[in-house]
């Protein structure tokens, strides 16, 4: 009987071991804006050692692979040359139906250089209307 018990109690030691392994495992793989609740603080504490970076400081980020664009506006990575919210500087807005080539406010329906696109360009004789370049 007494075997039993040791062996019991040592089956039970292993189970809680591979609970609290696998709750730390799934605990880190967890997305950062995922819910917390139920996770010891240790996990939590872990986690706020992150750095965060933004662009008003470290403006470089921007730059990085998979950025939104190369230029920092408002602490957000935008591309000044195609953003209509920041076009050619921060806070330039192309009012419709314009929309941002080149860091200008085009409107692409009637524009040689733009023609229904950004770098759409008609023809020397052809003209740009309603978004299509006729060569009449």
């Amino acid at each position: 009987m007494n075997s039993f018990k040791t062996l019991f109690l040592v089956s039970f030691l292993i189970m809680a071991l591979a609970i609290t392994l696998s709750s730390a495992t799934s605990s880190e793989m967890e997305e950062p804006n995922s819910s917390h609740q139920g996770t010891s603080h240790f996990f939590l504490s872990r986690k706020q050692n992150r750095v965060s970076l933004s662009c008003d400081k470290y403006p470089k980020v921007c730059r990085i692979n998979g950025s939104a664009g190369p230029d920092c506006c408002n602490n957000k990575c935008v591309n000044f040359t195609r953003d209509m919210f920041n076009c050619g500087r921060c806070g330039k807005k192309c009012s419709f139906p314009k929309i941002c080539c080149e860091g200008k406010c085009v409107n692409p329906r009637s524009n040689k250089k733009h023609c229904g696109k950004c770098g759409n360009k008609c023809e020397s004789r052809g003209s740009c209307v309603y978004g299509l370049c006729s060569y009449a």
